[in-house]
């Protein structure tokens, strides 16, 4: 079976390989210089002031992030689940809130967001999606980043990262924290999240909010190649070897270009067998399709041709599904996958197939790949 979710995506043979070797303890110099060797290229990866790794999903990121930075009013760009489940997050811990909500298909408007900020003077935070993975949607966010400082520099910008961190080029001159998490780009099995900081974030964080989630507490302890708490070693370890496994392959720019590439290639397979893609702003890290067979074409890939894709949420389920572009993904394997899309509509009786995809697909990936 190819999985081909836009997480958990698949995990290389070699990274499997380092998290299979024997357990080691999380205080003793031995992982200690792993988990150095891994900070140092998470700093190249995120280009921030700071960089932390938690033993959590993408949302202990979330809530860490928040309960740390916002320390009133938080405004959260809803245009999904996850700008959602900001909202959500602040209000569990008595934050204020004003929510910017959007259809699912639809990016915030950089308008919006600084007339928030200038009719509630309350907002000393933002969080929105980098890549809004709930519909394939990628949002303005160096530009909204921007907008915002401009208004008022103290506003800390949080900018979720989770299916973005390794698909595509981030600016951070204007975001204060940049979440990631295992299961995404960055090719592990879920249970990792990391977050790079600005160093106006740190100054705001001061002793920190919270208990486990202190941003603080972690700071201090890893800046020592060590955690407050129980490190995710086996976890620290794969991410230490999928790292080292992308320098060996061209490095992170490399990366981001085959990316750009492989998800220019399938959106332009899908269109030219007349599917239609559902954001207006698609992200590098998906492609997501409405259609009105879309379970059915979920079905078949995973039933006849061994391609599983991810379907929609809430509204939305039954109406789109979305492929994952995340990672080192072989061509042939992506090759593959639109072939086998083509295949299912033709069993639906939606179009004959005639191998279009396949063709469009390798004509963009090979002109544009060279």
């Amino acid at each position: 079976m190819l999985l081909f979710t836009p997480g958990p995506t698949p995990v290389p043979q070699n990274v499997r390989n380092a998290m299979a070797q024997e357990t080691i303890h999380h205080r003793t110099p031995e992982f200690e210089a792993i988990f150095e060797k891994t900070r140092e290229h998470l700093f190249k990866l995120f280009q921030t002031d700071e960089v932390i790794m938690l033993a959590s999903s993408g949302t202990g990121a979330m809530e860490a992030a928040v309960i740390n930075l916002c320390h009133d009013t938080l405004l959260n760009v809803n245009s999904g689940k996850f700008g959602e489940r900001f909202g959500k997050i602040a209000a569990a811990h008595g934050l204020g809130q004003v929510e910017i909500k959007n259809e699912w298909d639809t990016p915030v408007s950089v308008d919006a967001v600084v007339d928030a900020i200038k009719a509630n003077p309350k907002i000393d935070a933002v969080a929105v999606q980098v890549s809004e993975s709930a519909g394939g949607l990628r949002h303005p966010v160096e530009e909204l980043a921007a907008a915002v400082k401009a208004v008022n520099p103290d506003i800390m910008i949080i900018a979720d990262g989770i299916t973005a961190v390794g698909v595509e080029p981030i600016d951070v001159s204007n975001i204060d924290a940049l979440l990631a998490g295992s299961q995404k780009a960055l090719m592990l099995p879920p249970g990792l999240a990391i977050l790079g900081l600005s160093n106006a974030a740190i100054e705001k964080i001061g002793s920190g909010k919270g208990y486990y989630l202190n941003l603080a507490s972690e700071i201090k302890k890893q800046r020592q190649n060590t955690t407050a708490y129980t490190a995710a070693t086996t976890l620290t370890i794969g991410l230490l070897e999928v790292l080292e496994t992308i320098g060996q392959q061209g490095g992170i720019d490399a990366l981001y270009e085959k990316t750009a590439v492989r998800a220019e290639a399938v959106r332009s397979a899908l269109e030219a067998i007349g599917l239609h893609l559902y954001p207006k702003s698609p992200a590098k890290s998906m492609t997501t399709i409405d259609d009105v067979h879309a379970s059915e074409i979920r079905n078949i890939l995973k039933n006849d041709y061994g391609v599983n894709v991810a379907g929609g949420q809430d509204h939305l389920k039954g109406k789109i599904f979305r492929i994952n572009q995340m990672g080192l993904i072989e061509d042939y394997e992506m090759s593959w996958v639109v072939n086998a899309v083509e295949l299912a509509i033709d069993k639906l009786g939606c179009r004959v197939y005639d191998g279009t995809a396949n063709k469009i697909f390798n004509e963009v990936t090979f002109k544009l790949g060279k």
